[in-house]
């Protein structure tokens, strides 16, 4: 099913209606699950999912946007910590689907039988609209995509994901370093980002930094390497910061 608004008016249509209500539970359970797809749980001893969903803040009831879910690796465990009383809005970018509508089909394939996940597309830069506000927006491996899409003001779109969250609401950046001092130069090149470049574009946007969590970290990553290198992929250093939207 493919949704066109942002947040809160994607619930008017949704695939709540089609699917059985989700259970929720703990996040340790959410990753012991048997159920979970291999491939997923290949992956955990190199993404950390009980640890990023415990900094993240993750709880029963809560609104979580996933923007960029790709295969849905985090929405899944969203889903089902989030429980039937709360809400997954897997945030797929128009500028993702220029040339390809695959990034949608996978979001629509996983978000398949969870009645409390919503998949929505829309341009980046579309104001959200009233009606719902998120407790967290999480991007994984990202963000630094973000300044690949032409036409994209990056602080401007965090200013839109300030305005879709909570007060007290926060914002997670989860992504690939790249050299010290090297600002954007490695976006479009090894997909790789200076953190401290995000750290200053997400404050100017009206952000507190809330703290970060080195359990991604691998001090062996020369920060040379695109991600996709086959002698580095999936242990790249990478860095995670919790932004909160002040009360």
């Amino acid at each position: 099913m493919k949704l066109v608004h942002r947040l809160g008016a994607a619930f008017l249509l949704s695939t709540a209606a089609l699917a059985p209500a989700m259970a929720q539970t703990s996040i340790p359970a959410a990753v012991a699950d048997k159920d979970r797809p291999q491939a997923d749980k290949d992956r955990d001893a190199d993404r950390k999912p009980a640890e990023m969903l415990k900094f993240a803040g993750v709880k029963a009831g809560m609104t979580v946007v996933d923007i960029l879910p790709g295969a849905g690796y985090f929405t899944r465990l969203f889903s089902d910590v989030v429980g039937p009383k709360g809400k997954v809005i897997a945030y797929v970018p128009d500028e993702m689907l220029v040339k390809s509508q695959a990034a949608l089909e996978r979001a629509n394939a996983f978000a398949a039988g969870r009645s409390n996940v919503v998949v929505i597309h829309s341009p980046l830069m579309a104001p959200n609209p009233p009606g719902m506000l998120a407790d967290v927006v999480w991007t994984s491996q990202n963000y630094h995509d973000l300044h690949n899409m032409t036409g994209i003001d990056v602080v401007a779109y965090n200013r839109i994901v300030y305005a879709g969250l909570k007060p007290g609401g926060v914002y997670v950046v989860l992504d690939h370093v790249a050299p010290a001092g090297s600002g954007l130069a490695d976006t479009g090149t090894t997909h790789r980002i200076d953190p401290a470049t995000v750290k200053a574009e997400v404050i100017a946007a009206g952000f507190v930094f809330d703290g970060e969590t080195k359990v991604l970290a691998n001090p062996a990553d020369k920060h040379d390497l695109k991600v996709f290198d086959p002698s580095l992929r999936g242990k790249t250093d990478q860095f995670v910061y919790r932004f909160k939207k002040p009360k």
